[in-house]
């Protein structure tokens, strides 16, 4: 896997930011300040205006939508300090980055460690770009906790494979032009035969069917496979090496999931704001509900050690070569974190925040009850919490089963 650039002196660094100031400055459109990445949306692509499409243009030719990628494949080729920087520059001025999705939250960073160079210069590019949207084909109405249980089948035909299966819960399947999936190769052994592929979405006998959530949203789908050829170029790995490269995948997703690969920010009002707007203040100026004001300082507390727990774990795995098993602490805690937030966030509101649709409740107010109810699917997908807590238990604390 190609590694990060070398840390540049504190000189260069102030020369970095000045060179990152101005380069935002000049192509940063301000009617976008505090706009949201509608790449990784999760009610779908949205329609880019032309202030949008020129934003992503610009940020995918410099390669700072993935700022420590290899400058070869289409990243920015910056340290880890640098990235940083760049981070702090596009925070001071509401800059947000256009480049996101599974291709880079999960998808890119394994591929550069078990791609092909072929396939990284393939593929690498075009997700750095914002150009192409990826999906994940790794639950099955019957492999879900137990993903090693997947019985997609991908017969050997030579120069291609032949496909043929069911996934579910293909989050952004109905827009994605391309999966990263796990697929059975043979059927003998359980974890040692699994494959990683990567398929195109409109090839023949790919079809979708969007699943409707409780929140009112479809950003989830059932993905069917009838006979659909595969090419051999499109394995990453060698058959049978998938559950190795599969489990890589998730420990990428887990870290970002959890907002430890984020910009460490909640959206929206803080909670305090939203208190002192609904519930009042007292003479000091301070939320007037004590109780809520207690468990509002203490969320707040909780958060703010995760953010700086989640920036040391980072720090450290890249130190070492990348995520490891500490992305499901990150993962529990986090999302864990985030749905405390959102049932705060309703009590506050009261009966404002209960709406489902029509008048007499703003935008902000429907979307967060829509928000706050997906977000009961955090602690499940991405491997659920019980799936995390085995995995600490092993893997981090070595507690064996006993016979």
């Amino acid at each position: 896997m190609a590694t990060l650039a070398e840390p540049r002196t504190e000189g260069a660094i102030d020369r970095f930011r000045a060179e990152a100031r101005d380069w935002l400055a000049a192509n940063f459109p301000p009617e976008l300040k505090g706009k949201d990445n509608s790449m990784s949306a999760v009610e779908g692509p949205t329609q880019e205006t032309p202030a949008q499409k020129a934003w992503r243009e610009a940020i995918g030719a410099k390669g700072w939508g993935v700022p420590t990628w290899p400058a070869q494949y289409g990243g920015g080729g910056l340290s880890r300090a640098e990235a940083r920087v760049l981070q702090e520059e596009m925070a001071r001025i509401g800059a947000w980055n256009p480049i996101g999705g599974m291709g880079v939250m999960m998808f890119g960073p394994t591929l550069l460690e078990y791609g092909s160079e072929a396939q990284k210069s393939a593929h690498i590019p075009a997700i750095a770009r914002g150009e192409v949207r990826w999906c994940q084909g790794y639950s099955e109405p019957n492999a879900g906790s137990d993903l090693a249980n997947l019985q997609t089948f991908a017969e050997d035909r030579g120069d291609h494979y032949v496909v043929n299966g069911q996934k579910t819960w293909t989050s952004g399947g109905q827009w994605a032009d391309k999966c990263f999936c796990l697929v059975r190769t043979d059927k003998s052994q359980k974890q040692g035969g699994i494959t990683f592929l990567l398929i195109d979405m409109d090839a023949p006998g790919v079809e979708v069917k969007p699943i409707q959530m409780i929140s009112g949203m479809s950003p989830f789908c059932e993905t069917f496979f009838t006979d659909v050829k595969v090419p051999k170029e499109n394995r990453v790995g060698e058959e049978g090496q998938g559950w190795t490269i599969g489990k890589r995948l998730l420990q990428h997703e887990r870290t970002n999931l959890s907002g430890g690969g984020s910009a460490f920010r909640m959206a929206g009002p803080s909670l305090a704001e939203a208190a002192k707007a609904y519930a009042g203040v007292d003479a000091e100026g301070r939320i007037a509900d004590s109780d809520l004001r207690a468990r509002i300082a203490k969320w707040e507390m909780d958060w703010r050690t995760f953010q700086l727990t989640a920036m040391r774990v980072m720090a450290e795995s890249k130190a070492v070569g990348g995520v490891s098993e500490v992305s499901s602490i990150l993962k529990t805690v986090g999302t864990k974190l985030g749905q405390e937030r959102a049932e705060l966030m309703i009590e506050i509101q009261g009966m404002d925040g209960l709406g489902w649709e029509g008048e007499g409740f703003t935008p902000a107010q429907l979307h967060g009850v829509r928000a706050w109810l997906f977000g009961k699917a955090t602690t499940i997908y991405g491997g659920s919490t019980e799936i995390q807590n085995n995995v600490i238990a092993k893997r981090i604390l070595g507690m064996l089963d006993h016979q």
